[in-house]
């Protein structure tokens, strides 16, 4: 219920800030529970990804950090988000979205990557998917990667690809890992090119 009040007034702010935002592939997002995989290209981007699968809900991970304060600890845990130790991370990363998955029926928002500072793609994504038999779908995000680019209502465009091919049969080994992620990789590409070819993503410089 809580979850369906903050995409509510999430898509009315959305709104109110940028104007209404465009999906492009809407027919690729699966009637089942899936998992979004999408490079990660700024802070708000989970929230436009959440509006475009709506009715369904998602879950996502969030930086153990922000759950250090009891007001925000409160809406990202009735938003469907779980907390990750970065520098430790433990079972927890992968049971819990598994869980969501199968038992849930929930939506797994996923960043390969882990952050917008890197291109190195891990092997999250291909464990969680095995586990809880859900397909990959690669999303991206194009529009304005800086707040201000928001509140001057530029284009943003959520493009959705076909499911990611996975052998869900086969042996999890490094091989298909890296098939797994190159596979991605040519999604996002194909997605940014059939949206806006002249689209360049440059990973911002991160404050040492």
């Amino acid at each position: 219920m809580f979850y369906k009040f903050i995409r509510v007034i999430a898509r009315g702010i959305v709104f109110l800030l940028n104007g209404r935002f465009e999906i492009d592939g809407k027919e690729n997002i699966p009637d089942k529970p899936f998992i979004i995989v999408a490079p990660h290209r700024n802070w708000w981007e989970p929230i436009f990804f959440a509006l475009a699968i709506a009715p369904k809900e998602a879950t996502f991970m969030a930086k153990i950090e922000l759950f250090k304060n009891p007001i925000l600890r409160y809406i990202l845990v009735h938003a469907h988000a779980f907390p990750v130790d970065r520098k430790h991370p433990g079972p927890s990363v992968i049971k819990t979205p598994v869980k969501a998955l199968k038992k849930k029926g929930q939506v797994l928002i996923m960043f390969p990557s882990g952050t917008r500072y890197s291109e190195d793609l891990k092997g999250g994504a291909s464990l969680i998917a095995k586990l809880s038999k859900a397909p990959l779908v690669p999303f991206v995000y194009q529009g304005p990667l800086k707040f201000s680019g928001l509140l001057k209502h530029q284009k943003i465009t959520i493009g959705v690809g076909p499911e990611i091919d996975f052998d869900f049969k086969a042996k999890l080994d490094e091989t298909q890992t890296k098939q797994v992620n190159k596979d991605m990789e040519l999604a996002w590409d194909a997605i940014d090119e059939k949206i806006d070819p002249n689209f360049k993503y440059i990973p911002p410089v991160k404050n040492k």
